[in-house]
């Protein structure tokens, strides 16, 4: 694993308790995509990228026969483990590379590529990881990526940079995190630039988000 993604996966490791007890639902836009493309029939087989303390694992769990949730820290998945225990959902939890995955060709015909694309750097990787979802998809498979963008009132600037943005832990810590803030035509082009299909791409809550098929 390279400097970077290995700072991202130290910076999750280290606020992943405090992080994970502020993420409690699954995105409205992602529940609307998974409750969407499971409206014939569940999916066989799920794949939540990035999945942090599993929000959308659970939610995938309940439109899937089978899911698995990947994400690069250690201390996220012990929280997805956790909440999945609780809860009395199942999942298989693999801890990974979003520009690297660990699946084979053609295993996944649902997933969510939410809140993760915007922690590589370069952009490479991010297109990387794009392809490496494409890879994965069943052909007829379709998944809704997101990344955070210039669109939302946090910023004051038409094209697309790189930030870091804190987290504050309790007791006033703050702990800095790395995110590449997307235009949204840089979104689009990316998507383009990657073996993904683009069936929409739209902006909502200050994310640009895309509707994608597999290759």
């Amino acid at each position: 694993m390279d400097d970077s993604r290995t700072a991202v996966r130290e910076t999750y490791d280290r606020i992943a308790s405090h992080f994970a007890s502020t993420r409690e639902y699954p995105w409205p836009e992602v529940e609307t995509f998974v409750t969407e493309a499971t409206a014939d029939a569940p999916a066989v087989r799920a794949l939540d990228l990035g999945c942090g303390n599993g929000r959308h694992v659970e939610l995938l769990s309940a439109h899937a026969d089978e899911v698995v949730g990947l994400d690069v820290s250690r201390g996220l998945l012990d929280e997805a483990t956790t909440r999945a225990a609780d809860r009395g959902f199942e999942a298989g939890l693999v801890q990974g590379d979003a520009s690297r995955l660990p699946f084979a060709d053609d295993t996944f015909d649902l997933a969510v590529y939410v809140a993760t694309l915007h922690h590589l750097t370069p952009r490479e990787a991010r297109v990387e990881s794009l392809n490496e979802l494409a890879r994965v998809l069943t052909s007829d498979g379709r998944a809704v990526v997101s990344a955070w963008s210039t669109a939302h009132d946090t910023f004051d600037r038409e094209d697309g940079f790189d930030t870091t943005v804190d987290w504050t832990l309790p007791g006033g810590e703050t702990v800095p995190r790395f995110y590449h803030i997307y235009a949204p035509d840089e979104f689009d082009a990316d998507l383009t630039a990657s073996s993904l299909g683009v069936v929409e791409s739209t902006i909502s809550s200050g994310n640009c988000y895309a509707v994608v098929t597999g290759v």
